[in-house]
């Protein structure tokens, strides 16, 4: 084998760590929710499903292709994404797999008819119309991946304490809710939840991650 066929074939190998690290569905999820904000492998295994045993051995992956990094806070380990690159990649991928594959395009028509999707033209429009008052955006994600960034004039009122917190919001005005972004299913149990009371809830698809790509 020549010189220049062995260094090829290990730069494709190096890169193709990144394809190993990310094709698995635990993985792809959990680098969504790192994509909200630094969690503990705790809070992780709880939100994506599966034991800490398993979500240890899952971001040991995602650790050594570099994707990942921790950080002690106190007595526990953080993990948090190594780059907004990742959450890039993130997104990238989850929009070319919409667009090439018709399965995950039926499920999501089928995601989308069962809610009420905000309609606008553009992020323009919608932050326009939320900076004017003429919408209300709300954060329907847990309190610390609202601090850890949120869309402009968003509010945070978590799904959690919704139901307990509706007497903030006006029913004169649209109300726009999102979450951790499509495959996100807490934005659509609040505009159900809110639509049952009585308000006008839409709800936005994207998002932070996917604005920030």
């Amino acid at each position: 084998m020549s010189t220049h066929r062995s260094i090829k074939d290990a730069l494709y190998e190096q890169v193709a760590r990144i394809g190993k690290a990310a094709a698995s569905p635990k993985r792809l999820e959990l680098i969504e929710l790192l994509c909200q904000s630094p969690k503990a492998v705790e809070t992780l295994a709880r939100e994506a499903g599966i034991s800490v045993k398993l979500a240890s051995a899952h971001l040991k992956e995602l650790k050594t292709a570099r994707l990942v990094e921790t950080e002690r806070q106190g007595r526990f380990i953080e993990y948090r994404l190594a780059s907004e690159d990742v959450g890039r990649l993130w997104v990238m991928l989850r929009m070319l797999a919409e667009d090439r594959l018709l399965e995950l395009q039926e499920a999501l028509r089928q995601l989308s008819e069962a809610t009420h999707e905000w309609q606008g033209r553009n992020r323009d429009e919608l932050l326009s119309q939320a900076r004017a008052g003429d919408v209300v955006v709300i954060d329907v994600r847990p309190e610390p991946e609202y601090v850890a960034g949120h869309l402009p004039y968003a509010r945070s009122l978590p799904l959690a304490e919704l139901q307990a917190r509706l007497a903030e919001l006006p029913k004169d005005r649209p109300v726009i809710a999102y979450c951790r972004g499509p495959f996100c299913l807490m934005s659509a149990d609040a505009v159900k939840l809110l639509r049952q009371q009585g308000y006008n809830a839409l709800q936005l698809r994207e998002g932070v991650v996917e604005w920030a790509a």
